[in-house]
């Protein structure tokens, strides 16, 4: 659902953002984390910590062993050849593949209390990609539409996050309502489908999305994902999935159809509310049935506060 704005209050409404409103997201972007060791209070702590890896290690050198080195360290094959003790030493992995997946499809574009779903989705694939490059990794992107799908290789290079972040904008803002598509429910798996045969191992991906046209397919290529990477999937909602808005009768369209919805009626009320929690519950569950992470972020408040609280960082 939207509004009949002038474009220049768009952005301030949450019904538009901007390149310049996802760069300035980098300062906010800090404080939380997508690695292990994660505090109590975060979603990524306790069983599913085990699903996200962190850095690897790269092999720095191989020398005999001096007093005062950690016996945990010694190569015993080398030790054993030699028949003098000899340790291995790793450094941190300083860089490690990133894509962040962003879903701006047209049921994207509807928001009924302080941004859109698309701009809330926006902005924490942005706060992703800067979180992303302060801790040095190589990122990359796929941007999706009803139409088209653009894909960005991840890179160590600097501006590969200001190129994903333009990518973003220009597809959040070519969204209106008028627009001739009709919903492509199957889009989401088609993405999923293609990211994993571009990825390798070790990866950190992170899915944006409502997750529109989900299905039983939609959870078993993330778990196939997160079998050698990192997933973590932000579900982003409207508060009215929560609680239905009393906002008289509206017209609501899949691009193809249209239907009039009665939404001061309780009767209605109560069957939406009750279609959005089964929907929801169906892909929290997804943690439990295919151990993919998911943190649920309302287009009703502050998305960045949300991340906060969601991984235990500092509000």
């Amino acid at each position: 659902m939207s509004r009949n704005h002038s474009k220049g209050r768009e952005a301030e409404l949450g019904v538009y953002v901007s390149l310049a409103q996802l760069v300035a997201l980098q300062d906010r972007a800090r404080g939380f984390s997508f690695l292990p060791q994660q505090p109590a209070r975060s979603l990524l702590a306790g069983r599913h910590a085990s699903r996200v890896r962190g850095r690897g290690l790269d092999f720095e050198e191989l020398r005999s062993y001096r007093q005062g080195d950690d016996p945990r360290t010694i190569d015993w094959r080398v030790t054993q050849r030699t028949r003098k003790p000899h340790v291995r030493f790793y450094s941190e992995e300083r860089s490690r593949p990133a894509m962040v997946v962003l879903d701006q499809r047209i049921a994207m574009f509807f928001g009924t209390r302080l941004l859109m779903k698309s701009v809330a989705a926006a902005e924490i694939a942005a706060a992703a990609a800067w979180q992303l490059v302060h801790g040095g990794d190589r990122l990359g992107g796929i941007v999706f539409n009803d139409s088209s799908v653009e894909v960005i290789k991840p890179s160590s290079r600097r501006d590969n996050v200001t190129r994903l972040l333009g990518t973003v904008a220009e597809m959040n803002q070519a969204l209106h309502a008028e627009l001739s598509l009709k919903s492509r429910s199957g889009a989401l798996n088609q993405v999923l489908e293609q990211l994993s045969r571009m990825v390798g191992h070790d990866y950190t991906l992170i899915v944006v999305s409502d997750f529109e046209g989900a299905d039983q397919q939609t959870p078993e290529l993330l778990a196939r994902l997160s079998v050698h990477n990192d997933v973590i999937c932000a579900l982003v909602f409207d508060p009215s999935a929560v609680e239905p808005a009393d906002l008289g009768a509206v017209v609501v369209s899949d691009g193809e159809l249209q239907v009039e919805l009665e939404l001061d009626k309780p009767a209605t009320q109560a069957r939406m509310r009750q279609f959005f929690e089964e929907r929801m519950q169906t892909i929290l569950s997804w943690q439990q049935s295919h151990g993919v992470t998911v943190l649920p972020i309302s287009s009703g408040d502050d998305p960045l506060k949300q991340l906060h609280r969601l991984l235990g960082g500092s509000v």
